[in-house]
């Protein structure tokens, strides 16, 4: 591993993070060989989003998502994770109809898929209980405000919240209410940098931003965003760092070439017969063939075929 601390990380230690004043670093993952590259560069958190839901899945928004296919591409992230903290997301309505159905799907999170922590989103007051009831399960809970994406038919729009004054209370009032109901810590996503700072200021618990700006305590990003994977529109506040959707590309099409044309795959791709084997097969076959009777061919006897 390349980080020089292999040093599984914990809730504790990532809101200890907060407390030094240790910028966290956390990034989406749904499978194991990415989590693993993860892992080995030293991210401190990976968040098991239900993003999956349009990055991997080809859904138009995240609210078709099971929790099903969440477990399915949590288990992988958790075998690959060794030192990072692996978070898993509570899909839309799976903390929607009562407590005890959410306590259900989110231990499923802990026992089965081996996840350290859930994420919910919203902080109303039914969702404030919740996150206390999640705590009072020992199931550490980190919280979501400003855009929801699971309240986007609500919504009726991906756009920036919290630009006027009772909405960006509203925001700052609910990360505040979330720290009271236990959460380890916060993601604000798309809400101006100054609003961020606020609640930064206030919490005694991380805040993670996505599109807050450069004053939370950590930062994270959808993964198929930052590496040009994903197709269409980008938000502002995504940074791609590669471009991997051109190698990709590149790759397959001079593959698709080199097999039409036979250049693939050519003599130093394949496997070879000893040259005793070889004599041996070829030997046994000639001597079939002189058996063969006069006026009588192999293929006129049910031998066809290659027989090089």
């Amino acid at each position: 591993m390349s980080q020089n601390n292999p040093q599984s990380l914990t809730v504790p230690l990532i809101v200890a993070k907060k407390r030094a004043r240790e910028k966290i670093v956390a990034i989406t993952a749904y499978d194991y060989p990415t989590a693993d590259l993860m892992d080995q560069a030293g991210v401190d958190l990976i968040l098991v989003g239900d993003s999956l839901g349009m990055v991997v899945l080809g859904y138009e928004n995240t609210t078709p998502v099971t929790m099903e296919e969440m477990l399915h591409h949590t288990r992988p992230v958790t075998r690959a994770a060794r030192r990072a903290l692996v978070v898993a997301d509570m899909p839309y309505f799976s903390y929607h109809v009562s407590v005890e159905e959410t306590i259900r799907n989110a231990s499923r999170f802990i026992k089965e898929a081996g996840a350290k922590a859930i994420k919910v989103e919203g902080a109303s007051k039914k969702r404030l209980k919740l996150v206390e009831s999640l705590v009072e399960a020992e199931i550490p809970v980190m919280g979501h405000v400003g855009l929801t994406p699971q309240s986007i038919y609500h919504l009726g729009q991906f756009r920036v919240r919290g630009g006027e004054a009772d909405e960006a209370r509203r925001i700052i009032q609910g990360a505040e209410d979330l720290e009271k109901s236990g959460v380890f810590s916060v993601v604000l996503e798309c809400i101006p940098q100054e609003v961020a700072a606020m609640i930064t200021e206030k919490l005694h618990v991380p805040t993670i931003g996505i599109g807050a700006g450069p004053f939370c305590d950590g930062q994270i990003l959808v993964f198929h965003d930052m590496v040009g994977l994903s197709a269409g529109y980008m938000p502002k506040f995504v940074k791609k760092y590669a471009d991997l959707q051109a190698i990709i590309n590149e790759a397959i099409g001079r593959y698709r070439d080199e097999v039409r044309s036979g250049e693939f795959p050519d003599d130093s791709r394949a496997y070879h017969l000893k040259p005793e084997v070889l004599d041996e097969l070829l030997g046994k076959r000639r001597r079939k063939k002189a058996q063969v009777p006069a006026g009588q061919t192999e293929d006129n006897r049910g031998l066809r075929g290659n027989r090089s």
